[in-house]
């Protein structure tokens, strides 16, 4: 069998497996030979299944090919013939002894004579030999154990035993890759073709006469954007659909005259209904950011600009100079200014040396910062990307610089497609690169553009993450991040230098101009494959490409004839001109802030002009001229030396402390920390949970692998509780299995959501990973049952304390499952939350159960009956630092007294009381760094807090107060990454000073505060004490900075 041959069989192989066909898969893998499936031939074995396991065998061996070969038929029938004695089933036994050992006598007539001999036995243990055969089961892993070992030696099975790492859905890929390419070739290519089989090659049959979405003498659309939208689909596990071909729009002009086409349930049309919507169009004309209230002196020409994610008033500036700036919109400074340097020459590579020799002017390309705000990127025109990180003041932090390009680098954006950010840049070598943020190493690099790249788009829709780019020539490209080329290759309008975007609804537009001068603003349909709008009103651009931007209300807007110009993205007409006083260039650049309330515009004279709206005018106002704060975000220099400042607590309600009153741990010197060992590759921890004993640690990662760590009993720690004092092991079971594991086959790991529970008597654990739940015997690591299969997935579980057999499931389609473990089925459905469930938490007390949810509510369950005794929406605060972190997971801890609970979002702490649902005590951030998790001490005095930045913070659960803060620097080496963070933490269930914490990757650290101390930071003076009624609610708003 030829290479390829073999390769095809190994590709159908992995579809059979992915699709559920396993019996087809291993009549496959015997009729080939390819390769021996050792855990199912072990699985076989180990029940007993004897002609079934020779029948899978001799696909790959005879009894006679070698002595290896004959050992393993041998040990099969051996075991085969004792089981069959021991049960006492003589005419089983002289069968296997006379039909399947016979073969063997020839040579060891003496051991075929002892083993004739068993038959008179009334036990087959009083044989001499036999004396240690214990249990079946027992022997049968004995005896597979050997022939594993026997397997791995013969030569026969050299290169059989192990599958070659394919890619997940390969098979589909390289189909799909086909039909594009079919595709392709066709004379008459629909937008959205019908394909019905894969028996024949794919053909479009011919269409009527009609025009396309947009025709001019310079432009045509050479293939649609379905076949993106088909291309993920079929990755994601199903073929093209059979969908007719939809019609696609016509030439602006020619719209008014026909009904307008509608597609799905969505209108795309560009007629627009003046009598309904002249009012709201109205209203939004007069809130344009439309009045001048900052006039900003750059120095040069400002030729890119972008607000900073969260400070919606910093504002980041690069010039045709080289030089970039940061300003304060609220008082009009400038904090920071750079020019252009190479950080480190000799690292450069020779071309670039060669051309900074030959002319040293080098101008900004394009600014940007990252999506969460802490870090910033420059590319230049000349080969290099800098990436800086910013906490306040005058300083910038030198994170990566990249020798990126040949020529200049005239693109680059952010994306985190398996959540590790990257950074995106094009350039003018017609290539795209992918580089991750934190080594600088390059993970992709994407040719086949035959122009330079002028703009990149990486997006993800449908969880496929894919990256637009568009050439100088206006040829646009779809890339996967993969190493398979370009999966869509088709024109711009205009074949001009076009930039493309999705709004925050999903909605894609790009804005060109053409080498004429001709400028084109279009919304695309990007299941349809064609454009929904060409909007009306850009002016001839000779000179420049025109600059456009899109804010989160439904504006679109473009610099253009010396003005901005404003459209409803529903509307081709033009909404609103605004001139800025005048003074602008013919294409001005332009860029909003994230809530639409400033707009900068780009003005003559190097200036820049601040726009703004009446929420603009009252965010400037409110911001005074207060210089902004280092607490946001930090740099990754300052949090591994741990010289982030601090910020003063602000409190309101009815209780005022000092300005600092609380500890700072930053040095190792400082606090006990251990991190427990571990001899296998570990990813991201996703939970984390002390045993009920205090003597073991459990953490499931996110690669759904279960790591238990035990505390030996010696002289540091006779009491054999979790201690910083001494190593825990790494516990595996005497059996000899593996670890614990998670079902992951109907699953993407990174797109789970993790969770577990382990049982009052710390024998059991319930847990899943996005795939079915496994119950497991956490003393013998024995994978007890599997059971419900999604969808839905579970998302969050817990053991009723009243029945080990009673367990609450979490799933993410919004229900909660009463599953009896005893009777394995779901007792008991329970609705109520409209998105997924997150946490769950039981009142024992009050016969209670609480569930949290993704959409923000808490319920109250009566644990009797399983019904809804009362409900609440989590009141998350409405601060413009806030509106971007809003959306997240919330959890639940109960209260020791079990009559209050902890709630933990990513922007603050809350405890509630469960009788009425008041909120008594609550702590808000004011920082953009979200809270990754929280946990109450073993007496709910504490409440510990871990955060995304790696900061660590200690409340008084009593007034939700910080009174420690542990820097990254006092328990991660110095060396570790900067994105390294707590996800998880756990408090020890026995000692209030001890806890926990599961890093993102893969460590577990156990900390406690020096002996001589005894305890973690400074009480705040006034001590509250929570009760069971709720008293008036006291926020305290701060950051974890001074």
């Amino acid at each position: 069998m030829s290479n390829l041959s073999e390769d095809l069989v190994f590709l159908v192989l992995k579809y059979l497996d992915e699709e559920g066909y396993k019996e087809a898969a291993h009549m496959l893998e015997r009729e080939s030979g390819l390769y021996f499936d050792m855990n199912y031939f072990e699985e076989l074995v180990l029940s007993g299944k004897w002609d079934e396991a020779e029948k899978y065998l001799t696909g790959f061996t005879k009894l006679d090919d070698n002595k290896y070969s004959t050992k393993i038929y041998f040990e099969i029938r051996k075991q085969h013939y004792f089981e069959a004695l021991d049960k006492k089933c003589l005419a089983e036994a002289l069968d296997v002894l006379t039909n399947d050992l016979q073969v063997f006598a020839k040579g060891n007539e003496e051991l075929f004579k002892e083993m004739t001999q068993l038959m008179t036995f009334e036990n087959i243990r009083e044989h001499e030999s036999l004396s240690m055969y214990r249990d079946t089961k027992s022997a049968r892993k004995v005896m597979m154990k050997e022939i594993r070992r026997v397997i791995e030696a013969n030569p026969i099975f050299r290169g059989r035993l192990e599958f070659p790492i394919v890619k997940g859905e390969r098979l589909r890929r390289l189909i799909n890759q086909s039909l594009n390419w079919q595709h392709m070739q066709c004379e008459d290519p629909h937008p959205n073709p019908a394909i019905d089989t894969l028996f024949i090659d794919h053909v479009c049959d011919p269409q009527p006469s009609r025009t396309t979405s947009y025709q001019s003498p310079t432009c045509s659309v050479k293939s649609s954007l379905s076949t993106i939208a088909q291309y993920a689909s079929c990755i994601g596990g199903s073929f093209p659909a059979n969908n007719p071909a939809t019609e696609v729009i016509e030439d602006s002009d020619v719209l008014s005259k026909r009904m307008p086409i509608v597609t799905g349930d969505e209108v795309t049309s560009t007629i627009t209904d003046h009598g309904q919507n002249q009012i709201s169009e109205l209203a939004i004309s007069k809130n344009l950011p439309s009045t001048v209230v900052r006039t900003l002196d750059e120095g040069s020409s400002p030729v890119s600009m972008d607000f900073h994610p969260v400070w919606l008033t910093v504002l980041l500036v690069g010039t045709s100079a080289g030089e970039i700036g940061l300003w304060d919109i609220s008082c009009g400074g400038k904090m920071v200014a750079r020019n252009f340097n190479v950080w480190d020459l000799g690292a450069c590579s020779m071309a670039l040396k060669v051309a900074l020799e030959k002319d040293s002017h080098v101008s900004v390309n394009r600014v940007l910062w990252s999506p969460d705000g802490f870090l910033f990127g420059v590319a230049y025109s000349k080969h290099v990307v800098q990436l800086y990180s910013y906490i306040g003041g005058d300083e910038l932090d030198q994170i990566l610089e990249i020798d990126a390009h040949l020529g200049g680098v005239n693109d680059l954006a952010f994306s985190s497609p398996e959540g590790e950010l990257l950074v995106i840049t094009c350039g003018d070598d017609r290539t795209i690169k992918v580089w991750d943020v934190v080594s600088g190493n390059r993970c992709f690099t994407f040719e086949g553009h035959d122009a330079p790249v002028y703009s990149i788009c990486p997006h993800i829709k449908d969880n496929i993450p894919f990256i637009f780019s568009v050439s100088t020539v206006g040829r646009i490209k779809v890339w996967l991040y993969d190493n398979l080329g370009d999966r869509i290759d088709y024109d711009a309008p205009g074949l001009g230098c076009t930039k493309m975007a999705y709004s925050a609804d999903e909605r894609l537009f790009s804005c060109g101009t053409s080498k004429g001068g001709e400028s084109y603003l279009v919304e695309w349909n990007d299941t349809v494959g064609c454009f929904k709008r060409v909007y009306k009103g850009l002016g001839p651009n000779p000179l420049s490409a025109v600059q456009f931007d899109i804010t989160s209300n439904q504006l679109l807007a473009a610099g253009d004839d010396h003005m901005v110009k404003f459209w409803h993205m529903d509307n081709t007409q033009l909404l609103n001109t605004i001139d800025a006083d005048g003074g602008l260039p013919a294409n001005p650049h332009i860029r909003f802030n994230s809530d639409g309330s400033l707009l900068a515009v780009s003005s003559s004279g190097n200036q820049i002009k601040i726009l703004a709206n009446a929420n603009g005018l009252d965010l400037l106002q409110g911001c005074g001229n207060d210089s902004i704060d280092a607490s946001g975000v930090e740099s990754e220099t300052s949090r591994k030396n741990g010289n982030v400042a601090e910020v003063n607590s602000k409190t309101t309600g009815e209780a005022t402390y000092g300005e600092k009153a609380w500890e700072t741990i930053e040095r190792p010197s400082q606090c006990q920390s251990l991190q427990l060992c571990a001899d296998v590759k570990r990813t991201k921890i996703s939970k984390l949970i002390y045993t009920n004993a205090g003597d073991a640690i459990l953490a499931l990662t996110s690669n759904a692998i279960h790591l238990l760590w035990k505390w030996p009993q010696n002289d540091l720690s006779s009491s054999g509780k979790a201690t910083t004092k001494v190593q825990p092991l790494l516990w595996r079971p005497t059996s000899g299995l593996q670890l614990m594991s998670n079902d992951l086959s109907s699953t993407n790991p990174e797109e789970a959501m993790p969770c577990f529970a382990l049982s009052k008597n710390d024998s059991y654990l319930m847990s899943a990973s996005g795939g079915m739940i496994s119950l497991f015997n956490v003393i013998s690591f024995k994978t007890m049952r599997k059971v419900m299969a999604p969808p839905p997935a579970a998302t969050c579980l817990a053991f009723d304390p009243r029945d080990n057999n009673v367990v609450v499931i979490g799933m993410d389609d919004s229900t909660i499952m009463i599953y009896n473990a005893r009777l394995d089925k779901v007792t008991k459905t329970l609705a109520g939350h409209t998105k997924r469930v997150t946490s769950l938490a039981f009142s024992t007390s009050m016969k209670s159960l609480v569930s949290s949810g993704a959409d923000a509510q808490i319920f109250v369950w009566n644990a009797d009956e399983w019904k809804i005794q009362r409900s609440q929406v989590l009141q998350i605060p409405d601060w413009n630092k806030l509106r971007a972190l809003s959306d997240s997971d919330t959890h639940v801890q109960f209260h020791e007294d079990q009559l209050h609970f902890l709630i933990v979002h990513k922007t603050h702490l809350a405890i509630y009381e469960v009788k009425e649902l008041g909120c008594v005590n609550e702590w808000v951030s004011d920082s953009s760094v979200p809270i990754s998790h929280a946990t109450f001490s073993c007496d709910s005095q504490t409440v510990y807090a871990s955060f995304v930045d790696g900061t660590i913070g200690i409340f008084d659960a009593s007034v939700l107060v910080l009174c420690c803060l542990i820097k990254p620097s006092a328990y991660l080496p110095t060396d570790i990454s900067y994105t390294v963070y707590p996800v998880v933490i756990a408090g020890h269930p026995q000692k209030p000073t001890q806890f926990a914490v599961g890093l993102s990757n893969g460590e577990v650290h156990v900390l406690e505060p020096l002996e001589s101390e005894g305890k973690w930071g400074i009480l705040p003076t006034v001590k509250r004490t929570l009760k069971s009624s709720a008293p008036a609610k006291s926020t305290f708003r701060g950051f974890l900075y001074e």
